[in-house]
């Protein structure tokens, strides 16, 4: 057959794969290798068979050819099909032998014997290199060697940043921390016009700092571009409107406490894009926070519905239940959800937080400690850990998640609940005038319980003035807490003001009638206003 014909054979088989008859490809591209013996129909022929799900005759085909080991597109497909068939310690031997250090450099010792065929160098290409990598790096973490794994996709990230992938294992499983995400990212070596992909994976990161990064990188690289060129510019006004940068920027309303900001977003997002999966983690939480039990239940059954083998789909039946504090069933399907996929950070700390709910105290540990282990990155079950403990009145190991996030807000919050029941209350005034202090955004209503925290504090350090200044501002956030009334009530009657502390009395009492404490109190405040009554007149001159 001549040169002409074959050309063609083979234009047929690219065109079964760009419409999805692998079958068709799989016979043209065995007939084209027969007739021509090369190394590139070879491969075609194998890409053919892995594609139609034939993985074991793919690797055979492969294994048996005698270029194998010496080109990395034969070596990396057929890795990729022993991934398929989940021999992941076979996938690492063919790989090969290699080292990477903890910066994410890695060495192969058999790497200049290697040769690897270009396709045809029209199209822009991933390094196969940074591809070997994030192989490695699936493998180790299927053999449960996160260690290993994390190295290796740092190693693929950093040997090309357009090897998305291995930066989305990183930051989804919670491999890095805050410091480690940031020092990878600049260290990052960006192409020549991928100033976009840079800011844009800056939004992809941990977002615990003061200022709107997702908004702020933008606006700034949008001012360069405009500057440089007018198409740069068309670029990043088309990104603005983009849905995963608008999930980045819900998900920091989410870390900020913004739950209604967070959850209109995705609600306006999910009309647009209703099966974006990274959009309905963020909405689920968001509607959990605000309570939205109708919404959770249409998510859960819709989900259910459309992706029954995804472990989100069975957290947002978990998180349904939960809702409507139905403990026992919320745990059973984050169970079911962690079982599904062990690498669900949301679904282990649901589990804690159901059992915790049920003061489970030992099954809530357990919960906590395996996403701890498994999520090193990630400082939520740490935080959940030292709050179980406090609430066994063990107060001193909620400290540890400060080591891994120092800007979540809510660490020190806890701090400072830790170190006021340790009785040491300028120190726990302290850290909830930081919790404050490191709020990204202004001070909303879910904040209103530090506000009071840090006014219970200083109302034990004897500052009245500054304590009712307090109660003050967190009854401009939310004027239905019984604890602001009280404690507002209880510190003016403190400073002798009893006229002013039996108003708040009466107002905490409002909120519940059957309030023992205010009972009591305004009852003493009653007795100490007519005695103080009874002295001035004694005292006033006659």
């Amino acid at each position: 057959m001549g040169e002409e014909e074959i050309e063609k054979l083979r234009g047929v088989v690219r065109d079964c794969v760009s419409k999805h008859l692998y079958s068709s490809a799989i016979f043209f591209a065995d007939k084209v290798a027969a007739f021509t013996s090369d190394p590139a129909d070879i491969y075609m022929q194998a890409q053919a068979l892995f594609l139609g799900r034939h993985y074991r005759r793919a690797f055979h085909l492969l294994n048996s050819s005698q270029i194998v080991l010496r080109d990395l597109r034969f070596r990396y497909l057929a890795a990729k099909c022993l991934e398929e068939l989940k021999e992941w310690d076979q996938c690492l031997q063919m790989l090969g032998d290699a080292k990477v250090d903890e910066e994410g450099n890695f060495s192969d010792s058999k790497g200049g014997n290697l040769m690897y065929l270009d396709k045809d160098g029209e199209d822009r290409e991933i390094n196969i290199s940074s591809a070997i990598c994030f192989l490695r790096g699936r493998a180790y973490e299927a053999l449960e060697n996160r260690a290993q794994a994390r190295l290796w996709y740092k190693a693929a990230v950093k040997a090309d940043p357009l090897c998305y992938e291995a930066l989305e294992r990183l930051t989804e499983n919670h491999m890095l921390t805050c410091e480690e995400e940031a020092a990878l990212l600049s260290s990052l070596q960006f192409a020549r016009g991928d100033e976009w992909l840079s800011s844009f994976y800056s939004c992809l990161i941990k977002k615990h700092e003061k200022e709107n990064v997702v908004e702020a990188k933008f606006k700034e690289l949008e001012k360069e571009s405009a500057i440089s060129s007018p198409s740069d510019s068309s670029i990043m006004e088309a990104l603005k409107n983009n849905t995963d940068l608008l999930v980045c920027k819900a998900e920091f309303y989410h870390q900020c406490g913004e739950y209604q900001k967070c959850f209109e977003l995705t609600t306006r997002l999910l009309e647009k894009d209703p099966f974006h999966l990274k959009c309905m983690l963020v909405h689920l939480a968001a509607a959990m926070e605000l309570g939205q039990s109708n919404e959770l239940y249409i998510m859960a059954c819709n989900l259910v519905k459309d992706y029954p083998q995804k472990a989100l789909s069975w957290f947002a039946v978990g998180c349904y239940y939960y809702c409507i504090k139905k403990y026992e069933q919320s745990r059973r399907y984050f169970s079911k959800a962690t079982n599904l996929d062990g690498t669900f950070a949301a679904a282990w700390i649901g589990q804690g937080n159901a059992f915790a709910a049920k003061e489970e105290g030992d099954q809530a540990m357990l919960s906590y400690r395996t996403a701890a282990r498994l999520f090193p990155g990630c400082h939520l079950p740490t935080l959940y850990i030292g709050m179980e403990y406090m609430r066994t009145h063990n107060f001193k190991l909620a400290e540890q998640a400060k080591v891994i996030c120092p800007f979540d807000p809510l660490v020190y919050n806890e701090l400072g609940v830790v170190a006021y029941h340790m009785k040491e209350y300028k120190k726990a005034a302290w850290w909830f005038e930081r919790t404050l202090a490191h709020i990204p955004t202004s001070i909303t209503e879910t904040w209103e319980p530090t506000v009071v925290n840090l006014a219970h504090a200083l109302r034990k350090l004897k500052l009245y003035h500054d304590a009712i200044s307090y109660y003050e501002k967190a009854l401009a956030l939310s004027s239905g807490s019984l604890s602001t009334y009280s404690g507002l009530a209880y510190t003016y009657h403190l400073e002798g003001n009893y006229s002013a502390a039996i108003t708040y009395y009466h107002k905490a009492l409002w909120l519940k009638p059957d309030d023992q404490f205010c009972t009591e109190m305004l009852t003493l405040a009653l007795e100490d206003a007519s005695h103080h009554c009874v002295d001035a007149i004694l005292e006033s001159p006659s």
